[in-house]
């Protein structure tokens, strides 16, 4: 077995070293990595090592080529399917390659696990079994949270017996769920402090554990005052200074705004809309192919590309069929970010119409409206959760209300008829997001979080 797991001493050691060299060593733990929707993780994860943060990848999960279960499907059905199905190569941006090598995998349950197990109940019995405890606790009224935590404790407690002995400095989670949880089990076995990021349906779904995982946190990042609010009114105004807000990001360098008039073209071709998102029904897309059919009763000459997949992709196939719209809506699958620039580049609009669900996951700010508006493309979205803090109405884009297809065509023909329209909300969204939402400043800002959990 590795060396003995580090004392509150050492770890104190640990940390002021950090501070005299001017290095910090920081976990990042989320749900499952790498994850092709999820490329604000991997971005922000290389903005910070560009930091001079040193970054070790603690996933509970590999990620697989595609999700095969249906949005709101059990935790027990999500755990038969990790079983009964062979981890196969993911589909994944090239550069998670590099994080992949270096990401520390386990299974579920193996000899180094068990060993931690043992360690943690000879030297910190009371520790190990009071987090259990707490666990269990805080959970017990969901019943798919509690499935998701006992599955997540036996390999979260090697990853505290690990960090410890390698000298991690900070450990942060991404969403406030699971990933969490395991923060916060880490954080009660070995002292490492913690943050976590929450997003959207991670918060919102959920909420059991939250006061807990806030209450040991150093602090909680999210993405928008929506979210901000959301945690204040659970957790109370006592954890005010905790909760700070720090958006995701893209990098605006990467995303350039498009060419002036790039429709004047002869033959005119057609305006294109673009739809990039995972096929949940949280994304709204069956109210976008409604609004493309009577787009089509309109007469109006479109194509709508939807980039992604995923479990709705059969039913949303049909309803195009069935409103014989074959010809004008098109399926591309799973894309790169370097394929959704080239996208980007040749659309006329983005369109996000996301909804809340009945189980209530909403989005939080969906990072593609950021990549569409740092490329200068004009984005019609739903006015829900944070996406008003990017999108301004009439300013930087256009808000529609949820599930509303007549809306959403409306949005798009007032596009189509006016693209001087087209090009000022495009120009007025990039500045929005070089201000508020570049990749770099908030790794910057999220970085000097980091530090200063260190300071002695």
């Amino acid at each position: 077995m590795p060396q003995a797991v580090a004392t509150p001493e050492q770890q104190h050691k640990v940390r002021a070293s950090a501070i005299l060299n001017g290095r910090l060593k920081a976990a990042y733990i989320m749900s499952r990595f790498p994850k092709l929707t999820e490329t604000f993780i991997l971005y922000e994860i290389l903005a910070l090592e560009q930091q001079g943060i040193q970054v070790e990848l603690y996933p509970l999960l590999r990620a697989r080529n595609t999700a095969t279960h249906p949005e709101g499907a059990s935790v027990w059905a999500k755990l038969v399917e990790r079983i009964s199905q062979p981890e196969g190569t993911p589909v994944m941006h090239p550069e998670a390659a590099p994080l992949v090598e270096r990401a520390h995998y386990l299974p579920f349950v193996s000899w180094p696990i068990l060993r931690a197990h043992l360690h943690f109940l000879r030297r910190k019995p009371r520790v190990y079994l009071s987090t259990l405890w707490t666990l269990l606790r805080a959970t017990c009224g969901s019943l798919n949270y509690l499935i998701g935590g006992l599955g997540i404790f036996p390999k979260t407690v090697y990853f505290a017996y690990r960090m410890a002995t390698e000298g991690i400095t900070h450990v942060h989670a991404h969403f406030a769920n699971h990933p969490a949880a395991a923060a916060f089990i880490i954080h009660r076995l070995v002292g490492i402090p913690y943050s976590f990021t929450a997003h959207g349906a991670d918060l919102q779904v959920d909420q059991h554990m939250l006061r807990e995982k806030v209450a040991e946190a150093a602090f909680v990042v999210t993405i928008s005052n929506y979210n901000r609010d959301l945690i204040l009114s659970v957790c109370g105004e006592q954890s005010q200074g905790k909760v700070v807000v720090i958006r995701c990001g893209v990098d605006t360098q990467l995303f350039q705004a498009r060419p002036a008039n790039h429709r004047r073209e002869s033959p005119p071709k057609p305006f294109t809309v673009l739809c990039i998102g995972t096929m949940y029904e949280v994304k709204g897309h069956t109210y976008l192919i409604e609004a493309c059919r009577l787009l089509q009763e309109r007469g109006i000459h479109f194509i709508c590309n939807l980039v992604g997949d995923g479990p709705f992709r059969t039913a949303l196939t049909e309803q195009v069929a069935q409103a014989g719209l074959v010809e004008r809506v098109r399926f591309l699958g799973q894309r790169t970010r370097g394929e959704v620039i080239k996208l980007l580049q040749g659309a006329e609009v983005l369109v996000v119409p996301s909804i809340p669900t009945r189980s209530g996951r909403r989005e939080g700010i969906p990072v593609v409206l950021m990549e569409a508006m740092a490329s200068g493309l004009p984005v019609v979205a739903s006015g829900i959760s944070g996406i008003p803090e990017l999108v301004e109405d009439g300013q930087s884009g256009l808000l529609v209300k949820p599930r509303d297809p007549q809306a959403i065509a409306d949005a798009l023909e007032r596009l189509y008829d006016d693209p001087q329209l087209g090009q000022r909300l495009g120009q007025v969204g990039r500045e929005k997001v070089r201000r508020a939402f570049d990749l770099n400043a908030n790794a910057a800002a999220l970085a000097q979080r980091f530090s200063a959990e260190i300071q002695p």
